[in-house]
């Protein structure tokens, strides 16, 4: 296994990101903003400059984090589908540009004026999904699908289910550690638990060829997509990070441990910001302390 991580959590800057991956000693990124603006959406001469820097600097991107099929774009909308479609056509060239093979998606929205995975919307999204599959398989790429707030994020049970539905080898898993902890774990029926993130990785393990640290304690849902949670260094919260790293590593993992620290800025919740001085010093921090927790198992 190696090292990558969202740079847009040390700086907002490209040279502050390719800066902090250098200081960890790491050779890889997974981009996501540079300068508030998502890679997919950057202009041509803007990307043709991020591009020149990494390679001067020796830094590869090795994971696309776009906003394809993510949690803002509701699996009914066709205007949403639409620019999910538009923004993976944008990305697979930029990837070839850049040498990438994988680019983060989700699978939709969570529905709340209907139950979110009723037969007839399961059978839409399943095949919203297979179309942007079948893209990245035509530009020779991955679909790696995250368990965020999105239909796969409801459960393992439904990650398992959209991957029978989707059926390629262009479509696997990214496993976040952290957002199971404040997600309801959708089997069975109300009231739901929240979801368990060493069962959930145990059930999809052989899917996932890249894992995002994070690690968080649940506080209290907010009625709105996310929870509120207490985001802490890994290890140290409910993330079973310790657990699914020492599985990883058992396994003969090859891929990337991507961290997302959440600790400084969060790239969902406007509310927590803090100085780019201490963004730095705590994407740092949290990478130092992810390299000593996998070297001591």
């Amino acid at each position: 296994m190696y090292y990558s991580g969202f740079a847009d959590e040390a700086g907002d800057s490209l040279d502050v990101q390719i800066r902090a991956t250098k200081e960890l000693g790491w050779k890889a990124i997974e981009a996501r903003n540079i300068d508030g603006v998502n890679l997919t959406d950057l202009s041509d001469e803007q990307f043709e400059r991020v591009y020149e820097m990494l390679s001067e600097a020796g830094v590869e991107v090795d994971c696309f984090g776009s906003a394809v099929a993510n949690w803002s774009k509701h699996p009914r909308s066709d205007e949403d589908f639409d620019r999910s479609k538009a923004e993976l056509m944008r990305a697979i060239p930029r990837m070839h540009r850049l040498g990438t093979k994988l680019i983060r998606g989700m699978s939709f929205m969570v529905a709340r004026d209907e139950p979110p995975d009723n037969p007839d919307l399961e059978k839409l999204i399943f095949a919203k999904v297979k179309h942007l599959v079948r893209m990245c398989e035509d530009g020779g790429v991955i679909y790696l699908h995250e368990n965020c707030a999105n239909y796969g994020g409801l459960s393992y049970q439904h990650t398992l289910k959209l991957l029978e539905a989707i059926d390629s080898p262009n479509f696997r898993l990214v496993f976040d550690t952290g957002n199971p902890v404040g997600t309801d774990r959708r089997i069975g029926t109300p009231p739901y638990p929240k979801q368990s993130s060493w069962e959930f990785y145990e059930q999809v393990r052989e899917f996932v060829l890249r894992v995002h640290i994070k690690d968080a304690i649940w506080k209290r849902d907010t009625g709105g997509i996310f929870a509120e949670l207490e985001h802490t260094f890994p290890g140290e919260g409910h993330g079973d990070v310790r657990k699914i790293i020492a599985d990883l590593k058992a396994r003969g993992f090859q891929g990337a441990l991507s961290i997302e620290p959440h600790l400084a800025v969060v790239y969902h919740d406007d509310s927590t910001k803090s100085s780019e001085e201490i963004r730095y010093a705590n994407y740092i921090e949290y990478g130092r302390r992810l390299m000593r927790l996998v070297a001591s198992l």
